[in-house]
């Protein structure tokens, strides 16, 4: 928001001020010094001219008052004639006194009434006297306030006082006039202050317009507006700054755009990477997140801005920031719950300049709770292939010692012997087969080859195969089968390799003269198989596990009959190659049923 400068606040408002003050105080000092220099010339001009005239009619009383005779009669229209022609000052009052102290004449009319009369003034009888007169020579008069020089000057002849002079002169004409140039030097001061102030108010607008109009500018760069330009309105510095203001705009218009463009593709990488993206100050304090790192933290980034890298990676409470600043090691980080695995690789670079401080820390997280559990598969099936396939060489290297040592002349023992050894041949042979198989299955390195089955009398074939194998052990089957059409699209080889080893499985684990159940029903869109057996059952906590390969729920009693761990697996597979689902429902000591569902028709070829 734009926030408008007060006149009394702009830098018009100081350039007037500026100007009116040194205009104000240069009129002030030549108004003082002049008028000072003006009244000291009047005044001491005035004097001079006082002095002269008082000095010439003192000369010319002089050679009168000395006169005897018949030219003394005429003395008193003389003095008066003298101090007409030599004193004709306006304003001045001229006393002529003989050496009595008797006032002989006067120049004003006003005052002729004193002629003949005693003087009293001191200065006149100092002046008889012959002494210095030391009286201040301006007073003030009492009734009007005007100033008055007063001057007494001794009329002397051959040395001899024989009179005196008294004048006052007012000098208050003087002081008018100065009072007057005042009052003209105060107007031209006014007129001068007011014709500053109007050339200034026009001068400051030529400085001030480029300095707003770039402030303005100014603004709506703040706000992102680049595209306008400031006015170039001379060629002066201000307009050097305008141009160089019109520069650095395209300039950072265009670092702008090159910055908004990077921010765009650092935000798309850092929003579409898989890995979370989390970065910290120099103090290890969270400053970014990514989304990714939210959904691996399961926690919004605004709840953990501010707070401590530490913390929200849950570290252990002896490892710092600083810790992992030298670390060149992932970290594995548990997040795991009790109902689901949950493991981040966390990654850690320092985010510094060139010779510079560490201004920060980027953490990179990776969700690895698969790869985990994939290298502990790998861990495990390495680990059960091993020790799956030494047993037979275990147990065929010690009947091949037995053989050789002398055992193979026994005619009772050499035939059994030979028997295991063929027997151990055959379980590493299906193994390795079966290992064969699923190595295929896991690169998709096979072809599955579908034709459309009649899968009730597909069921009843295999079925009645392991019924002519089964009264050794006087197990029966129970049919549970429907008699409708039920056409599925399937690999015949294949589904009778899932249905054998369920079924085998079944035998292998339902005790002598047990029962085993195959049904076969029709579920929406699909078929589902079931056999069930009459066996010691799997446990609960073993159950999501006996399709894993491998697992055992009895591994002495499975090697017993003969198992490889890998049928339920590789059934599983080949159940989810044709598009349908396997499970297991069971139950201690009452028994086990193996579940599994395919897409079927009531027509063959596929048509409703």
């Amino acid at each position: 928001m734009e926030r408008k400068v007060g006149f009394f606040k702009s830098i018009q408002f100081k350039l007037i001020v500026i100007y009116v003050l040194l205009i104000l105080i240069a009129m002030q000092i030549i108004g003082v010094y002049f008028t000072k220099q003006l009244e000291e010339q009047l005044v001491s001009n005035h004097f001079t001219m006082l002095d002269e005239r008082a000095t010439l009619l003192v000369y010319n009383l002089a050679q009168e008052l000395v006169k005897t005779g018949e030219e003394r009669s005429s003395l008193s229209s003389d003095i008066n004639a003298l101090l007409r022609d030599i004193f004709s000052v306006d304003n001045a009052e001229v006393q002529v006194i003989d050496g009595n102290g008797v006032v002989l004449s006067t120049l004003n009319f006003a005052t002729r009434r004193i002629i003949g009369q005693q003087t009293t003034e001191v200065r006149v009888k100092r002046a008889l006297l012959g002494s210095k007169d030391l009286s201040p020579t301006i007073v003030r008069d009492k009734q009007t306030g005007h100033r008055i020089r007063v001057l007494a000057l001794p009329i002397k002849y051959e040395d001899e006082v024989i009179g005196a002079v008294y004048i006052e002169a007012s000098i208050e004409e003087i002081y008018e006039q100065m009072q007057e140039i005042n009052n003209i030097f105060a107007s031209a001061t006014f007129i001068a202050l007011a014709i500053t102030a109007v050339l200034v108010i026009l001068l400051a607008r030529t400085i001030t317009a480029p300095i707003i109009d770039m402030r303005r500018q100014a603004l709506r760069m703040g706000h992102g507006d680049f595209s306008r330009q400031v006015t170039v309105y001379s060629t002066d510095e201000i307009g050097q700054l305008a141009k160089s203001f019109n520069d650095l705009t395209l300039k950072l218009h265009e670092a702008t755009l090159t910055r908004d463009r990077e921010q765009k593709k650092l935000s798309s990488v850092l929003t579409h990477m898989t890995d979370g993206v989390i970065a910290t100050d120099e103090a290890g304090v969270i400053i970014l997140m990514n989304k990714r790192a939210e959904e691996l933290l399961s926690v919004p980034s605004r709840k953990v801005m501010k707070k401590p890298l530490t913390e929200v990676l849950r570290l252990p409470n002896d490892l710092t920031v600083e810790d992992l600043y030298d670390e060149t090691d992932s970290l594995l980080l548990d997040f795991s719950s009790e109902e689901n695995d949950f493991l981040l690789e966390a990654n850690f670079t320092v985010i510094q300049e060139e010779d510079g401080p560490i201004n920060g820390l980027i953490t990179v997280l990776h969700d690895v709770t698969e790869q985990e559990k994939i290298e502990q598969d790998r861990r495990e099936f390495v680990a059960n292939v091993s020790h799956e396939l030494r047993t037979p060489l275990t147990t065929m290297k010690s009947y091949l010692e037995a053989l050789e040592d002398g055992a193979l002349r026994d005619e009772e023992l050499a035939p059994r012997f030979l028997g295991v050894t063929q027997n151990e041949t055959e379980r590493m042979i299906r193994l390795v087969n079966d290992l064969l198989q699923l190595s295929k299955m896991d690169s998709h390195d096979y072809r599955l080859s579908f034709d459309w089955v009649d899968f009730s009398q597909f069921f009843h074939d295999v079925i009645d195969r392991f019924e002519m194998v089964s009264e050794d052990k006087h197990i029966t089957f129970t049919r549970n089968i429907t008699g409708h059409a039920t056409y599925v699209n399937i690999d015949r080889d294949k589904l009778t390799q899932v249905l054998d080893n369920i079924i085998s499985n079944a035998m292998k684990y339902s005790p002598e003269g047990g029962n085993i159940t195959a049904t076969l029903l029709h579920q929406g869109h699909n078929i589902r198989v079931s056999i069930s057996d009459e066996g010691m059952g799997i446990p609960r906590e073993s159950q999501s596990k006996i399709f894993d390969r491998f697992y055992r729920v009895d591994k002495a009693r499975a090697r017993s009959v003969g198992g490889t761990g890998l049928g339920l697996a590789i059934a599983k597979e080949m159940v989810h190659a044709h598009g349908g689902e396997i499970w297991v429902q069971s139950e201690d000591d009452l028994g086990t049923t193996i579940y599994f569902t395919l897409p079927y028709s009531t027509f063959k070829g596929g048509e409703a």
